[in-house]
């Protein structure tokens, strides 16, 4: 049975229902979604709009969510045709094919022509406060918006639900009450009454790796400190099996760039030694090898209440570096939209990162 939606004014005791108008356009709609994307109940980016096929069709708006995934959104004024249902398939079929490199094609086509000063990756941050993921398009979600679905349309896509086919519709009515107008929101059916559908995980989905390259974070404070590592050339991670995992997968000859939480990147330079725990680290001083934990170092490197700690676990691990470049913290590098996360150390994939550190840092690459 069709979806139908309602809205009442109380006037006192007595219930007025606000009469139904038509959506004055598709082109209004859209421009609503692609405004305030909470319409649809999920904070999203809008990626393109009125995206051309290969099949010479236009899908209406094209989104991301914060994982990444994309979103068709199909509109259809009034009544929906069940031949929505198979365009919307078609736009579907060919979105979940899209590889990395097309997407971000699309997206920066996108904002080039409503937001000339973004990119793609300070837009995604823009809008979730976090940098874009690695893998883009891992799943693909298409939603009719209609004001009502007939009822073949809706049979056809409760069906593929129970599939685990990714679609769902939702309705928005639209009122009027004087002089002021509203959207009324429904979705067809919740999120959690289908299967969750298949990844489409592949390989190009992912941004390709140089095999050189490596993010390290490193948390400046009272166990930890950047000008011991700037003067005596190591980076260090620890405090658990967690925090020290990651750093310890750094291999020798590695390039890595230093990011500080809530600073920015203060370094680049590449990894000459495998970690090894802080009590037995050596440094060169003066030509000859000393240990690291016996130099007048600003920060004590310890987790435990027992120093040197017993526990390999919660030991403070350091990598040798040599410096290409440093900066104090204070002259931190950042630049909305550029790749930082929680990890001591992983392989630094995000183009839009690289490109803008080499450039700062003064560094050619080879």
């Amino acid at each position: 049975m069709p979806i139908e939606m309602g809205v009442w004014r109380l006037d006192g005791a007595t219930p007025r229902r606000l009469p139904a108008g038509r959506l004055p356009t598709e082109a209004e709609l859209e421009t609503f979604l692609e405004q305030d994307s909470s319409l649809l109940g999920q904070q999203l980016l809008v990626i393109g709009r009125q995206v051309r096929t290969p099949q010479g069709k236009w899908i209406d708006l094209l989104a991301m969510d914060y994982e990444g995934n994309l979103h068709v959104l199909e509109l259809k004024r009034d009544r929906t045709p069940r031949e929505v249902v198979a365009q919307i398939l078609d736009y579907g079929s060919w979105v979940s094919t899209l590889d990395r490199d097309s997407v971000l094609e699309i997206a920066n086509t996108h904002f080039a022509a409503t937001r000339a000063d973004l990119e793609f990756e300070q837009a995604f941050t823009e809008i979730f406060e976090a940098p874009a993921p690695d893998e883009l398009n891992e799943e693909t979600t298409m939603t009719i918006v209609a004001t009502s679905l007939d009822d073949s349309s809706e049979r056809i896509v409760t069906y593929l639900r129970e599939f685990g086919v990714p679609i769902n519709a939702v309705f928005f009515s639209y009122l009027e009450d004087d002089e002021r107008r509203y959207l009324a929101r429904s979705w067809m059916a919740s999120e959690a009454s289908s299967s969750a559908p298949a990844s489409s995980r592949r390989a190009s989905k992912r941004a390709e790796w140089n095999g050189r390259d490596w993010f390290v974070t490193f948390g400046d404070g009272d166990h930890r400190d950047w000008e011991d590592a700037r003067r005596y050339g190591f980076v260090s991670a620890g405090g658990g099996e967690w925090y020290s995992r990651t750093l310890r997968s750094l291999p020798v000859g590695a390039r890595i760039f230093v990011h500080i939480p809530k600073h920015g990147y203060v370094g680049v330079g590449v990894t000459i030694g495998e970690a090894i725990a802080f009590s037995e680290a050596e440094v060169e001083s003066d030509g000859q090898r000393v240990p690291l934990c016996k130099q007048p170092l600003a920060a004590d490197y310890e987790h435990s209440d027992q120093k040197p700690s017993l526990d390999a676990d919660l030991a403070e691990y350091v990598v040798p570096v040599r410096w290409e470049t440093t900066v104090p913290k204070s002259e931190a590098y950042w630049v909305k939209g550029m790749f930082a996360n929680q990890n001591s150390a992983g392989k630094l994939r995000q183009e839009f990162t690289l490109e803008r550190l080499l450039s700062h840092f003064g560094i050619e690459d080879e």
